[in-house]
């Protein structure tokens, strides 16, 4: 090949439609990431934009709307045992699992319905 993969620029996950400040509500004020201006082309479309790091998702407006209860994307976290706190004080559920050898890893939905995964690999 010719080309190297070298990371994921963002995730794009589905909200309904006027799902915008949920969205903020949740990635903002219950994960810690900060809201990104969108490109002015792209307001029309709805949705909004996050960033935690070099961590980026993007939040897109979609109808009908179904959300992603399987897929998902993986987050990594270092210290995720301290993130665990810090969702218990924010009133944000997770469901932990100890299915993959060597990581230390549980699940959160979004309110919409979309799984999101962190995990600190040990």
């Amino acid at each position: 090949m010719s080309f190297n993969y070298e990371k994921i620029d963002h995730v794009q996950l589905a909200a309904p439609i006027k799902g915008e400040n949920q969205a903020r509500e949740f990635y903002q004020n219950k994960l810690g990431f900060e809201e990104v201006e969108k490109p002015a082309l792209l307001k029309k479309n709805g949705g909004v934009w996050f960033q935690a790091g070099d961590v980026h998702i993007h939040i897109g407006i979609e109808e009908p709307f179904v959300p992603a209860k399987k897929a998902h994307p993986a987050f990594q976290v270092k210290n995720i045992e301290a993130m665990k706190q810090y969702l218990v004080e924010k009133d944000v559920a997770f469901k932990t699992d100890d299915r993959l050898p060597g990581a230390n890893r549980f699940y959160v939905s979004d309110p919409f319905g979309n799984r999101l995964e962190f995990l600190e690999w040990e």
